[in-house]
């Protein structure tokens, strides 16, 4: 496995997003809402990596995007985790974990202090994910703030 950073709307990162966009729909009954642009994941603003196995064919995706603090209690040198996705076919293998520490070290590098995200309650395995990954909750965020099943995860980075 091989993972690369790429443009958000790489063709690959296009292909997985409507993946994991589909997976929404199955879980929730709809796509997730949260405004995303291109330039969000622009270094050193940010990142999207894409997860390549040995046979080239995109597996597992994930970007983070600058954030600055806000009154829901985002920090100034936060770095918002996004579409961190496994496709089906590719999971059980370590993909998630090996994604979440290169963006962890991206972010890291990129001087970020602290990795957030949100999640929602019908991904019980994202959530034990990213609580073995050392992720504990924090304040709630964002779009989907007031929506009582959504999980809100942060890890300091300069640990």
């Amino acid at each position: 496995m091989r993972i690369v950073p790429v443009p958000y709307d790489h063709p690959d990162a296009v292909k997985l997003d409507e993946l994991v966009q589909l997976e929404y729909v199955e879980r929730y009954g709809e796509s997730d809402a949260s405004p995303m642009d291109p330039a969000h994941f622009e270094p050193p603003h940010g990142v999207y990596l894409l997860a390549y196995d040995e046979d080239e064919v995109p597996v597992a995706t994930g970007g983070w995007r600058a954030k600055s603090a806000t009154p829901e209690g985002l920090r100034d040198g936060d770095a918002e985790m996004k579409r961190m996705f496994v496709v089906r076919e590719a999971r059980g293998r370590g993909l998630a974990r090996a994604m979440i520490a290169a963006l962890e070290d991206s972010a890291r590098a990129a001087g970020r202090l602290r990795m957030v995200l949100e999640t929602g309650g019908e991904q019980p395995e994202a959530i034990a994910l990213y609580q073995s990954s050392g992720y504990a909750p924090t304040d709630r965020f964002g779009l989907y703030r007031n929506e009582a099943d959504a999980q809100y995860f942060a890890k300091d980075l300069q640990e």
